[in-house]
């Protein structure tokens, strides 16, 4: 996966509390067999109201995106991230996530940033009034700004993650990094074990 070092843009201020996984990506979008192109289907059922926030071309492949509590809730199925990344995201900050939904995004690089609720309120309050205003998410340092410098908080992430994040390795990248155990080990497994077939 694509290392993630700091991301600088729009944020879409999303606000909204218990934001779903089945809102995120509805269920009959679930057929697709590819992990990719779920993008154009996020939040299908809400960009049916010409008013929702997606529907404005300004925020069209922003990277952030700021919203409520609980985000990520529901079911915990992962085309909602996937969906997320696919619409161009790169990170999403709110108050809290839920679990399954923050590790799902971990998996793909695609950072949680959670942030305390008056934290939130204000970021979004700031870009509902300055649609093209900037943040910049700097996992290095664990740090969201505004791309003016007169706000900047300090998050807390996993150091596993916050790891793999920065290295890009996802669990196929985890596991490659052993190869040569790996290879070890099936060098040595006719040795250890019976031979359960006839061949050589």
């Amino acid at each position: 996966m694509e290392k993630f070092e700091t991301v600088k843009g729009r944020a879409i201020p999303m606000n909204r509390a218990d934001v779903d996984t089945d809102q995120i990506i509805s269920k009959e979008f679930l057929k697709r067999i590819e992990r990719t192109g779920f993008g154009p289907f996020a939040f299908d059922e809400w960009k049916k109201d010409p008013a929702f926030i997606l529907n404005n071309p300004e925020y069209k492949g922003a990277p952030i995106m700021v919203t409520g509590p609980n985000f990520g809730c529901g079911s915990s199925r992962e085309h909602a991230p996937w969906a997320l990344e696919d619409m161009g995201l790169r990170a999403i900050i709110a108050p809290s996530f839920a679990d399954i939904f923050r590790n799902n995004c971990a998996k793909i690089g695609l950072l949680t940033v959670t942030l305390p609720q008056r934290d939130c309120e204000y970021l979004l309050a700031r870009h509902e009034e300055l649609p093209g205003a900037e943040l910049v998410v700097d996992l290095a340092s664990q740090t969201v700004s505004t791309a003016d410098g007169t706000f900047s908080r300090h998050f807390d992430v996993d150091p596993f993650v916050k790891h793999c994040l920065l290295e890009g390795l996802d669990e196929i990248g985890l596991t490659l990094l052993e190869g040569e155990a790996i290879d070890r080990f099936e060098g040595e497994r006719s040795k250890l074990y019976p031979i359960t077939s006839d061949a050589a």
